[in-house]
């Protein structure tokens, strides 16, 4: 398997799961810094490898109220504060091609969103731009159907790509994880990762918004690293009920190092295993 390497960070290829972690979306700057602080906190005490995730403008939102964050402009400012400031990686999505020149020059990570993966232009110009990319698993997509978008962004000759499953939807407001995906996926050569909170998921449940179910984020997450993945991408906020966007299905800042530490004792295990 390829192996990322993103400064002192290794991705991939047998290395300790990374977590990419932080709100669904900027709701305002001291939020997101307050909650890259800690993240970066806790994941320096357990030595575990961290990118900051933070989306500064959900273009998919189910309804046309519902908040959306920042902006472009506004957004990446906060974002490049956040890495300058702190010293940690940074991801976030794209959703326009004028976007993606000005966060192909802040962003470590540059995520395809699910809904845009089967986009071939797009796919192919956040290739030639990011110094990583993130490909999200549309929720249509069996995981063999990945195979032909990695061709497409490694046309462009960037290696740097991870693929993350976040489950599969037959409609009716719901996700389902097929755990065979993740071994599937990672016979393809690159890193994956398990999106845990947006396998939570409910899509359009609650009419104007989207619904979840928090509370079974320890088990998916459990079961994806016992599978043996390169990396857990988890939604988090300080409290996930007042939460702008995706409130029920993000993980409460508080509840996070019980959940790492159980993760990286399953993580030892696994690779430890495949090691030997």
């Amino acid at each position: 398997m390829k192996q990322i390497i993103l400064d002192d960070t290794v991705i991939g290829g047998g290395a300790p799961f990374i977590l990419i972690a932080g709100p669904c979306v900027i709701e305002d700057e001291e939020t997101a810094r307050e909650t890259a602080l800690f993240l970066k906190d806790i994941t320096c005490r357990l030595k575990l490898p961290f990118i900051f995730k933070a989306s500064y403008d959900k273009a998919n939102r189910t309804s046309i109220d519902s908040f959306r964050g920042p902006g472009v402009v506004k957004g990446l400012r906060i974002l490049a504060d956040i890495k300058k400031d702190f010293g940690i990686h940074v991801l976030s999505d794209v959703h326009r091609f004028e976007e993606i020149g000005p966060a192909s020059e802040i962003l470590d990570v540059m995520q395809v969103p699910a809904f845009l993966c089967r986009q071939t232009d797009f796919v192919i110009e956040v290739a030639r731009k990011a110094k990583v990319m993130n490909i999200k698993k549309g929720q249509f997509l069996a995981p063999w159907d990945i195979r032909n978008i990695l061709l497409k962004a490694s046309s462009t000759g960037n290696e740097n790509i991870m693929v993350t499953e976040r489950g599969a939807t037959f409609g009716y407001n719901n996700l389902v994880v097929d755990y065979r995906s993740l071994p599937i996926m990672r016979e393809m050569g690159y890193p994956v990762i398990f999106d845990a909170t947006h396998s939570v998921q409910l899509p359009g449940g609650m009419g104007t918004a989207s619904g979840g179910q928090n509370y079974m984020v320890p088990h998916l997450s459990r079961a994806a690293v016992a599978v043996g993945v390169d990396g857990i991408f988890l939604e988090v906020h300080p409290e996930p009920e007042l939460a702008k966007c995706d409130g029920p299905n993000s993980v409460r800042l508080d509840s996070l190092y019980d959940l790492l530490t159980t993760l990286m004792k399953i993580d030892g295990i696994v690779k430890r295993t495949k090691a030997d």
